[in-house]
């Protein structure tokens, strides 16, 4: 074996990563073929409604736009559980931190009235940000504290989000001239402008960006990302090293949570003049599938949350012009998220991948032994 051969020996981390990503693409096969065949089963005119799914999204600029308005807060929740879940916490108060983020930001563009757009904007993003840190601090605190189990306290904490959010705007931020549960009209200098005429495409797009760049420089060329991540695949083992455990953990969970509660302030300032979500909105959940798909790692998160915008609009406009219910996307969702989060899907491809690789390596170690001996 001569030294090119040696040089495409793919290492342990790389086959790593080659088997990640075919995961995931090939959950994705699957779940796209199988919403063909219920397409196939159900449907008078299956071929029009496949087409419908598969191009309706792409057909005019405003369909495009709505699949880029559903993919932005998907960008701030996919960044949000990259932070938290990298640390092996299930702490799934995303939805309940994007809720009252919504909330804080609806606080500040009611009530404080402030001439200047950029500071306004700035303030309303600011408190959601706050707001959804507080909604994640609880379940991490519980644990770190307690040692309570996170996916029980934080999904009792997307409760709690939810009702203190619906309570206020029912009652005392509740605008009565609205004809429907709202809360008052933002000022117009809260309100995010528009990007492309015709879109619902907002600035929101441009702070998700910057987000997405801070998160994967924090998590992957940062001292606290690599601490991130280390506790995240072993903790004991970062105990051993001196590294702050406890103290990391609740960081990763704070700056998740805030970026949870910035999401939902970008949203609800991007997408409406009121609060008006009468419960969960689900983009938090939505943000934990974006995660998962992107292997919680944030510069993989735009593919992710473009394709699953892509395949929310794709089911919006086949449940429109066809017999088709807009749950699909519910469908392959579950399907997705039950083959990549499955361990051992697709292990045997990888330990043979794993084996091919170190039976080369010793191929090659033998070869330069020889090459020694002979010179």
């Amino acid at each position: 074996m001569n030294k090119g051969q040696a040089k495409r020996i793919r290492t342990p981390k790389e086959i790593e990563q080659i088997f990640n990503v075919m995961r995931v693409i090939l959950a994705i096969v699957i779940a796209l073929l199988f919403a063909f065949a219920v397409i196939l089963m159900i449907s008078d005119e299956p071929v029009e409604a496949i087409s419908s799914f598969v191009v309706g999204p792409f057909t005019t600029l405003r369909r495009f736009g709505e699949i880029i308005s559903k993919m932005i807060p998907l960008l701030f929740t996919g960044a949000a559980v990259c932070f938290i879940f990298s640390a092996n916490q299930t702490n799934m108060a995303v939805e309940g931190g994007f809720t009252v983020g919504a909330l804080g930001a609806t606080i500040v563009a009611v009530y404080f009235h402030v001439g200047n757009s950029v500071i306004h904007i700035a303030l309303c993003c600011l408190l959601g940000g706050l707001f959804g840190m507080m909604a994640c601090f609880v379940p991490a605190f519980m644990y770190v504290k307690f040692d309570s189990k996170p996916i029980v306290s934080s999904l009792m904490m997307n409760y709690v989000c939810m009702y203190i959010a619906i309570g206020l705007i029912n009652h005392s931020m509740r605008d009565n001239t609205a004809g429907f549960n709202a809360s008052a009209t933002f000022d117009d200098t809260a309100i995010l402008p528009k990007l492309i005429p015709g879109t619902p495409i907002h600035f929101g797009l441009i702070i998700a960006i910057v987000v997405i760049i801070f998160s994967y420089f924090y998590l992957y060329r940062s001292k606290n990302g690599y601490e991130i991540r280390v506790i995240g695949k072993n903790s004991g083992f970062a105990t051993y090293c001196g590294m702050p455990v406890k103290r990391t953990i609740m960081k990763s969970q704070l700056i998740g949570g805030f970026l949870a509660g910035l999401g939902g302030a970008v949203e609800v300032l991007g997408m409406y003049t009121r609060f008006q979500y009468s419960g969960n909105t689900n983009l938090g959940f939505d943000g934990i599938m974006v995660g998962i798909m992107a292997g919680y790692n944030p510069k993989l998160v735009p593919i992710a949350a473009f394709f699953y915008a892509y395949v929310k609009e794709g089911a919006a406009i086949l449940a429109r012009s066809s017999d088709i219910p807009v749950e699909l996307v519910n469908i392959i969702q579950a399907i997705i998220m039950m083959l990549v989060v499955a361990e051992r899907f697709l292990y045997k491809q990888k330990h043979k991948m794993m084996v091919r690789a170190a039976e080369m390596q010793l191929a090659a170690q033998e070869n330069a032994g020889k090459e020694a001996e002979q010179a």
